[in-house]
């Protein structure tokens, strides 16, 4: 599928690199007018700089999902978007948040993680509908985690929210249907990003790396590409009959019916 999406313009959060970036990068050149956001502005500013020396089509969108008021500041500010990428997500900008039994952590471990992963794909949702709704279109996708589908052991907060933005997700698809708007969620398997690079580099960590692919029929990890393929197809035109739906991109780590 290679679809047209020029004249939209789309908003990916925690674009500043990896897995946004990716999706970022395959939007503008798919035609889209594409806002980067990330927490920190000088990781979106590169991205930017990088589309547009492609020839694309982007713009920095810097704010923090977990904060309700400057999302809807910055996406009124902004003017509508038609395509919603809700990527940012972990504990943190650099962390998964506490990595324990659940019996080992407390709730203030837990609030960052749920912030992030579920009420900051619920506020950026909720400032673009409007505008969706209005234009009778638009792409809400969620990125999410097999950790949500499977569970995650000694991830259970993570585990947690991103379930929760699946079921989110899910309901919203429901309430919007009408209006010519899909919302969809790409689940993940384990992925190579800068997070991870250390498990699939370091030499001393051979043996976990090989009990980590194991699992996988496709004996890699994911790749930012595989993540951005999944959700430009989603964001095409001729999506428009694939809704409330949940998209494993795992290597086949898990299958679902």
């Amino acid at each position: 599928m290679d679809p047209d999406l020029s004249g939209r313009r789309a908003l990916v959060t925690g674009a500043g690199q990896s897995i946004g970036a990716s999706i970022a990068r395959h939007l503008a050149a798919a035609g889209c007018e594409v806002l980067v956001n990330d927490v920190l502005p000088d990781r979106a500013e590169a991205v930017v700089a990088e589309i547009t020396a492609d020839g694309g089509a982007a713009h920095m969108l810097p704010f923090d999902v977990t904060d309700h008021e400057a999302v809807s500041a910055a996406l009124t500010a902004a003017e509508g978007v038609d395509i919603l990428v809700n990527n940012a997500g972990n504990g943190g900008v650099d962390t998964f948040g506490t990595i324990a039994p659940f019996v080992g952590t407390t709730p203030p471990d837990w609030q960052d993680v749920i912030a992030v992963n579920l009420y900051g794909v619920m506020n950026c949702t909720h400032s673009v509908l409007p505008h969706m709704t209005a234009a009778g279109w638009g792409r809400i996708i969620t990125i999410s985690s097999d950790a949500g589908r499977t569970g995650g052991a000694r991830y259970a907060a993570y585990s947690a929210a991103k379930a929760g933005a699946a079921g989110f997700s899910r309901a919203i698809a429901r309430e919007v249907a009408r209006f010519g708007i899909t919302v969809n969620t790409v689940s993940l398997g384990t992925m190579r990003t800068p997070m991870t690079e250390s498990l699939w580099s370091d030499p001393n960590q051979e043996d976990l790396r090989r009990s980590v692919l194991t699992s996988y029929l496709v004996r890699r990890p994911g790749e930012p590409d595989d993540a951005a393929w999944a959700v430009l197809s989603l964001a095409s035109p001729k999506a428009a009959w694939i809704t409330g739906q949940t998209i494993a991109v795992n290597g086949g780590s898990s299958m679902t019916l």
